[in-house]
């Protein structure tokens, strides 16, 4: 198998927890390095590797796809000069700060014939594949509406000053929001209208932490929610249709297993606890159903493998870069309709 030789731009929590295991899991792929500016730590996990003392230094090596995992705010720039450069680029999530610089970044991976993807990985979380799967077998009927929570209890600031300083990449809407809004659009395509409310609750706190967005749809209505002053979780997913609902807790372990050092596998990884499981009420061809149903297993091991299709055989990107531009305009609608207190027609 031909390898994509893949260089990270940063070994943080989310090169060495998100992307470095999954490349190296990946018989498609080959991790040459990362960017390292301060801490040098990526050859402490994988000692064959590169630490890269530039960004230039891994456009000028013979490297063919560069994930840009840095701050929010960096993205665009970044991204820019790994396709100038005529590398596949994979982006984190927020895909930039504007729609415009999503939309530019597009417009160029067309243009210079490379592959964009952006890492919206919890699409292949565990939670959201049942929550699919429920709404294709189609046992709920037509669906009303749909509440999604991603939230935690976390009032203390963030160590991380990028995080926390004001700057057009920082605070919840770009952190959690992008998650939120992509499995929305995943499930339910592009919405007419957006109301959104943003606002900050934590002391002293100069970015925005708490999100409500509503996305409107001819019949359906689905509302987006993020706080970190919720000490006791309510449902993640809440799907209501015409004959039932159903109820699914946040039970994804992927995460906190690559936390703390565990290796991707394709047999049992991701596999969540059954006191997870949602709770399915409807009724199927005249049969009241109420109960708990088996959740389907997670692996963002599907990601990579789609990105390495997109790129060895000119399939489509797991997560396109028009994906990210929809997560954009979702993002700027929202923050309009908190300023103007109204609803945002698309």
């Amino acid at each position: 198998m031909q390898k994509i030789k893949t260089a990270l731009l940063s070994y943080g929590m989310s090169g060495k927890v998100f992307h470095a295991p999954f490349i190296e899991f990946h018989p498609g792929f080959e991790l040459l390095g990362s960017w390292e500016r301060s801490k040098k730590l990526i050859q402490l996990d994988y000692p064959e590797v590169k630490s890269y003392p530039t960004l230039e230094a891994i456009l000028e090596d013979d490297i063919d796809l560069v994930v840009v995992n840095t701050p929010v705010g960096t993205h665009f720039e970044y991204a820019k000069k790994v396709l100038l450069a005529g590398k596949h680029a994979i982006v984190e999530k927020a895909f930039t700060t504007t729609v415009a610089e999503a939309q530019e970044l597009a417009a160029l991976a067309k243009e210079k014939g490379v592959k964009l993807a952006v890492f919206q990985n919890r699409r292949w979380d565990s939670d959201l594949k049942t929550v699919r799967q429920v709404l294709l077998d189609g046992s709920l009927g037509d669906i009303v509406e749909a509440e999604f929570h991603f939230d935690r209890y976390n009032p203390k600031l963030s160590p991380k000053q990028h995080k926390e300083t004001a700057n057009s990449g920082a605070g919840i809407l770009k952190d959690l929001g992008p998650h939120l809004i992509d499995q929305a659009l995943y499930l339910f395509g592009f919405p007419t209208a957006v109301m959104g409310d943003i606002r900050f609750t934590r002391d002293n706190s100069l970015v925005d932490d708490w999100i409500d967005i509503t996305l409107y749809y001819d019949t359906l209505r689905v509302r987006l929610k993020a706080s970190f002053f919720v000490r006791e979780a309510i449902p993640a997913y809440q799907i209501q249709g015409k004959k039932g609902s159903f109820l699914k807790p946040r039970g994804d372990i992927q995460e906190n297993d690559l936390k703390i050092g565990k290796k991707p596998n394709l047999a049992s990884w991701g596999t969540e606890s059954i006191d997870n499981e949602g709770l399915l009420h409807t009724e199927i061809e005249g049969k009241i159903i109420h109960g708990k149903i088996p959740t389907l297993q997670g692996n963002y091991y599907s990601f990579f493998d789609g990105v390495y299709h997109s790129i060895m055989n000119n399939t489509i990107e797991p997560v396109t870069a028009q994906d990210g531009v929809h997560v954009m305009q979702i993002i700027e609608a929202a923050i309009q309709s908190s300023a103007q207190k109204k609803i945002i027609e698309l």
